[in-house]
């Protein structure tokens, strides 16, 4: 009886001894204090710094001011430099300031030609010294010399334009075409108008060289306001085109004419948004698109990367009808 006795006192104690075993143990693993794991350290992602350079036509036309901001600001996110230079309408200027970047040490140059065949030179410099040219809005003449370009369908624009006057004047009429022929983005929108409204009734009584700006658009608008009694419509190669051609026939108080353009910028929308507007439409452009897609494109080629040779961005058109939702205080 005393050995039984004694026995299960001893399994008793065994078995208080593996309860509190039980009791004191930890999680299968142990908790992240009892198993700590070295914190992985981010792996710093080092990206490639480029200078590069831009030079459009004239920084006076608020396109291209809103494409240099568009550029430079993705330019600068990506933690590169971009050197700018307005040559304000003078293609010898532009030139000079091509070759001041080349010396600055760039190594991509978005390029605008103030005009399209003079700019040549600039563009076989840029090429010797192995810069990549990334062509925008205004093509070079020798489309083999530029690595990418980047614009509007300039083409489509003018065949808009010339479509929406042909459902507004059924019947043809006369029409007054102002231009510039330096720029081959106008040379297209003038031409794709031209072909649309070829053999619709449509007569052109009169077309002036403008260079692409606002005083003398308005200078030759005013001549021809003399000459031409009886107009129908004003196709402008662009908005600053368009607004020195509204100035003048303000002036002369004129109001029986329809204006057409192409850019789409704020003041000229503001003007279409008038009840009594001579501006009836504008195939309108995205600096601001046309600015991210280039630096897309030019980051593409300078990492060595696959890239679109061509980037062609839509145009929409904008009239009295929709203009508020695209809004007049800034491009779109």
């Amino acid at each position: 009886m005393k050995f039984k006795r004694w026995a299960a006192g001893i399994v008793a104690l065994l078995l208080v001894f593996s309860l509190g075993l039980v009791a004191c143990a930890k999680p299968a693993g142990g908790t992240p204090e009892d198993n700590p794991v070295p914190a992985e350290e981010e792996e710093e992602v080092e990206t490639e710094s480029y200078k590069l350079g831009f030079s459009c036509i004239n920084m006076d036309n608020p396109y291209y001011d809103t494409l240099e901001a568009s550029i430079r600001e993705a330019v600068e996110e990506a933690g590169s430099t971009l050197i700018s230079k307005d040559p304000k309408g003078d293609s010898t200027t532009q030139i000079q300031q091509i070759r001041e970047m080349i010396s600055d040490g760039i190594e991509a140059i978005f390029l605008c030609p103030v005009d399209w065949e003079k700019i040549q030179p600039a563009v076989t410099e840029l090429k010797e010294s192995d810069i990549k040219i990334i062509n925008l809005d205004t093509q070079v003449q020798n489309r083999e010399d530029v690595d990418a370009y980047i614009g509007s369908d300039n083409t489509s624009a003018g065949v808009i334009c010339g479509e929406k006057l042909i459902e507004a004047a059924p019947d043809g009429g006369q029409v007054v075409i102002l231009e510039c022929t330096t720029q081959n983005s106008i040379i297209d929108r003038i031409n794709g108008f031209e072909e649309t409204i070829a053999g619709e009734g449509f007569e052109v009584v009169s077309r002036a060289e403008t260079y692409g700006e606002r005083e003398e658009a308005k200078k030759q608008m005013a001549s021809i306001l003399q000459e031409q009694e009886h107009i129908t419509a004003v196709m402008c190669g662009n908005d600053q085109i368009a607004l020195g051609a509204l100035d003048a026939i303000e002036e002369a108080g004129r109001t029986d004419m329809m204006i057409y353009s192409v850019d789409g910028s704020p003041e000229l929308k503001q003007e279409l948004a008038k009840d009594d507007s001579l501006v009836a439409g504008i195939a309108a452009q995205s600096p601001i698109n046309i600015g991210k897609s280039a630096v897309t494109v030019a980051f593409q080629i300078m990492n060595g990367e696959r890239y679109e040779e061509e980037t062609l961005e839509e145009v929409l058109y904008i009239d009295r009808s929709n203009v508020e939702m695209y809004g007049v205080d800034g491009w779109q």
